[in-house]
């Protein structure tokens, strides 16, 4: 689904250059769900954000589905970004003037899409991630979990090729923060969405099946959770941070 080859990110003047990204490639699966690991600084978000097209490469390609997203002209990558990738928030972004269903069909209504095309798909997600009940409802009336949900079916309901997540548990309890990552989960194995995920946090990342870890712009190591369980998996996350190095409060 998506390949990453030979990607950099220079930022800066002609006499002080920094180089956010080092040749960095690697592929996506259909299905996978993969999160990205490493100190501030190391280039996580940088790499998050030359995917999703709100950054652009220095050299290199990124293709999703075939389509190289480096060489897109600009006044296509909105277009892709609304129909190709779907974003998961920490503050949800839920609109509170529209409803629920309002909320989750706002991209494709956008692509005017036809209206009861639109009511069936954001239907069919709803009842996936059971919040079918829920749907007249304004966001100040549902709870927080329901909110979580819907702001992934949003991502889910325009039928996006993959799933974008920039630190998503950054900004909540653990209780919530469990509860987004337990959604993200059920959207990956019951819904085959491709998820990739920035986090600083091991027990994020333990809930994907590949752990990427970057230093100094390049990719330091990864790991496949395989048959493992989340709990052993969360360990040897641990285990590789701990090699990395740098500010511990900045990778556990």
């Amino acid at each position: 689904m998506l390949q990453v080859r030979n990607i950099e990110k220079y930022y800066g003047s002609k006499n002080n250059v920094t180089k956010a990204l080092d040749r960095v490639s690697f592929d996506v699966a259909d299905g996978e769900f993969i999160a990205i690991m490493g100190a501030s600084g190391s280039g996580k978000t940088t790499l998050l954000n030359c995917i999703s097209t709100i950054d652009t490469v220095s050299a290199g390609d990124i293709l999703l589905d075939g389509v190289n997203i480096a060489e897109l002209p600009s006044g296509e990558l909105a277009r892709f970004r609304r129909e190709r990738l779907g974003f998961v928030f920490q503050d949800f972004n839920l609109l509170d003037t529209l409803t629920v269903e309002e909320n989750i069909g706002l991209a494709l209504a956008l692509n005017h899409s036809d209206p009861n095309a639109v009511r069936r798909q954001v239907g069919a997600v709803a009842q996936k991630l059971g919040i079918g009940d829920i749907l007249e409802k304004f966001p100040y009336q549902v709870s927080g979990g329901q909110k979580q949900r819907a702001a992934c079916a949003r991502a889910m309901a325009a039928g996006q090729s993959l799933l974008l997540a920039d630190e998503p548990t950054g900004a909540l309890d653990s209780r919530a923060s469990k509860n987004l990552l337990e959604i993200m989960s059920e959207m990956n194995s019951g819904m085959r969405a491709t998820i990739l995920m920035v986090t600083h946090d091991s027990y994020s990342a333990s809930y994907a099946g590949r752990v990427m870890f970057l230093k100094d712009g390049r990719i330091f190591n990864e790991l496949l959770r395989g048959e493992r369980t989340r709990a052993v998996f969360y360990h040897e996350i641990l285990d590789v941070l701990a090699v990395l190095g740098g500010d511990v409060s900045d990778v556990i």
